[in-house]
């Protein structure tokens, strides 16, 4: 009887068939405040896409934006004073 495992690439695991390390999910951590300022942005901005801003949208639209701003300042303030290998 023939083994089939290895004749088969879809039995075998890939390399991005796996769980992120450790460190992956630091950095994941790490950037979730720009991910989540960035998804508000979105909703904000797909709430505006079928009708004509308002002033309310237009001040949720400047918060959303300056939440994105501000979250990108923080990451790339930590970045810059992070030792590599160390963990923030």
């Amino acid at each position: 009887m023939k083994h089939i495992g290895a004749d088969q690439a879809g039995v075998t695991a890939d390399a991005y068939d796996r769980e992120p390390t450790a460190a992956e999910l630091d950095a994941i951590e790490l950037e979730s405040p720009l991910i989540l300022a960035e998804v508000e942005l979105l909703d904000v901005r797909i709430t505006t896409f079928d009708r004509v801003p308002n002033e309310m949208d237009a001040r949720r639209l400047r918060r959303a934006r300056n939440r994105v701003l501000a979250a990108r300042r923080l990451l790339a303030n930590r970045a810059a004073t992070m030792v590599p290998g160390d963990a923030a």
